[in-house]
């Protein structure tokens, strides 16, 4: 396979990557194959010969929800199995070509222009154009999509078309991350996208064609014989079979019902690391950071000063520890070690101290009180609502433990209707970090799950995205003083990042996840 190649110099800045070379580069023009870093890290895992045929078992502790298919919901391995996007990154979150093959940026950020592939046909056998773009755009600015990039995808303002394949998004302003928004949009076929969001039909571009789905039991794929990609994808199918107990999870890949998993308790996953018979991948992307958040609308937590005894409350290493097995990084802030953003001072901004705690709640003149506490009923997040429950009684906060299904935390979470704290996962820290404050729903300047509204937030947060650079120095200034904010109003309390651990069987091969947990297997497949 050709390696991947590109005309600008090797030392490229980002952001002249991302403006096209606005130097006098050009029109950045990437070829649409696996980069030679992805072929020499396959090599380094030990990879054989690919070998066709085959239907990959994938277990999962949560079901797919159709409803949730355009947001990041719980379970994202279904989007990149049916669907394509425009672009993805590499673990420098460059950007790299799948439906579009070269783009250019305008010179004040208020455009770019996109070349697309001429040779990709839906599963349905229609033809894919720059109209699927547009569509794509459209369905994000809906807000009945629960879209967490809605606010990028309506900066986009007009559509010029030169042709089928070529087509110019214009934008009311520059915007900081806009290819996290072309690697989140997945290209749904307009025709059938009610039924998509329904369960009844999924039809994408992409390497596998939908044929079954059986609510909380199972999903399945056929291999897409149509792919564009050549010569992929190698499996013949993919099941993902929903198997919500954390002990059966674990079992199934012991007696290898299936292949592998994204859902293993971070103590199981401890369990197995020196098997031979497991291989274990931690993809350090900072997809999925825990946290408490809190409403500012209940009786108590509007005071900051009680937030803030929560965060030193906690005993971050001990959660690490016991309930991720060692599968995360202890931090006050969202960010990961791989973020502009990210600093050793945020991160360790707030540590186990309950005097300090109990302190804070006697300035607040808060005694003893009782708080709601949600959390999802599968076994690794009530683990770690148990642990977090065990640390706020010891500074005299009781907490009542919700346990809800994922799904129904996830509508609640988009409506603003959640109890006065609650703990879940967050993403969108991994991506360019104006995301997560424009687009993540615990975080949004605009409208969040904890009603939390400043405009000295909302400011700091327009001038971040309103640019079209995300690593100068005053876009890193900008990240600090939004952390600033996040770390003295405490309305998320982050605890670690935890991303996410792929525990495979030794059959499985060539798997990956995007940036946004979406399952990609256009390179996997099974050894004999």
């Amino acid at each position: 396979m050709t390696a991947f190649t590109s005309p600008s110099p090797s030392g490229l800045s980002r952001r002249a990557l991302l403006r096209g070379g606005l130097a006098g580069a050009g029109l950045l023009t990437l070829a649409a194959c696996r980069s030679a870093a992805d072929t020499a890290s396959s090599a380094a895992s030990g990879s054989a010969t690919p070998r066709r045929g085959g239907v990959l078992t994938v277990g999962a502790g949560i079901d797919f929800t159709p409803s949730l298919l355009f947001a990041q919901s719980a379970n994202t391995l279904v989007q990149r199995l049916v669907f394509n996007t425009l672009t993805r990154y590499d673990d420098q979150l460059r950007p790299q070509p799948e439906l579009a093959t070269s783009w250019q940026v305008g010179a004040d950020g208020t455009s770019v222009t996109l070349k697309l592939r001429d040779d990709v046909l839906f599963h349905s056998g229609r033809r894919f154009t720059a109209d699927d773009v547009v569509f794509a755009v459209k369905n994000l600015q809906n807000p009945a999509r629960s879209a967490q990039l809605r606010s990028t995808a309506a900066a986009v303002t007009d559509f010029r078309k030169n042709g089928d394949f070529e087509l110019t998004l214009v934008l009311a302003h520059p915007v900081s991350n806009l290819f996290d928004l072309f690697e989140f949009m997945i290209i749904p076929d307009s025709a059938s996208v009610e039924d998509a969001v329904a369960g009844t039909r999924l039809i994408g571009t992409g390497p596998f064609t939908f044929t079954e789905r059986k609510p909380g039991s199972s999903i399945t794929f056929a291999r897409n014989d149509k792919y564009w990609n050549p010569g992929r994808p190698y499996l013949d199918g993919v099941e993902i079979r929903i198997v919500p107990q954390a002990e059966s999870l674990l079992s199934s890949l012991k007696t290898g019902q299936t292949h592998l998993s994204y859902g293993i308790r971070g103590k199981d996953v401890a369990t197995l690391k020196d098997d031979p018979q497991f291989r274990i991948k931690q993809y350090d992307t900072g997809s999925g950071a825990y946290y408490i958040g809190a409403n500012l609308t209940a009786e108590h937590v509007g005071d900051k000063r009680v937030r803030q005894a929560i965060a030193w409350a906690v005993d971050r290493d001990r959660l690490v520890q016991q309930a991720l097995g060692g599968y995360g990084t202890v931090s006050a802030a969202p960010w990961p070690k791989s973020s502009p953003a990210y600093t050793e001072a945020n991160a360790t901004r707030y540590s186990h101290n309950p005097d300090r705690a109990r302190q804070l709640l006697k300035e607040a003149g808060v005694g003893p009180i009782t708080l709601p506490f949600a959390h999802s009923n599968d076994p690794g997040n009530t683990a770690i609502a148990q642990i977090l429950q065990y640390d706020l009684q010891q500074v005299g906060i009781e907490t009542v433990l919700q346990p809800t299904d994922s799904p129904t935390m996830q509508k609640q979470l988009i409506a603003q209707s959640m109890p006065a704290l609650w703990t879940l996962s967050h993403g969108f820290a991994q991506l360019q970090p104006a995301t997560l404050a424009v687009s993540a729903y615990p975080f949004n300047e605009a409208k969040n799950s904890s009603h939390f509204g400043s405009p000295a937030y909302t400011d700091i947060v327009q001038k971040a995205w309103n640019r079209s650079d995300s690593d100068s120095p005053e876009a890193k200034a900008l990240y600090q003083q939004i952390t600033d904010v996040l770390l003295d109003e405490e309305f998320v309390i982050d605890l670690a990042i935890g991303g996410l651990v792929e525990v495979a069987g030794q059959k499985a091969r060539g798997t990956d996840l995007n940036k946004f947990g979406y399952l990609n297997l256009d390179d996997a497949y099974l050894t004999a």
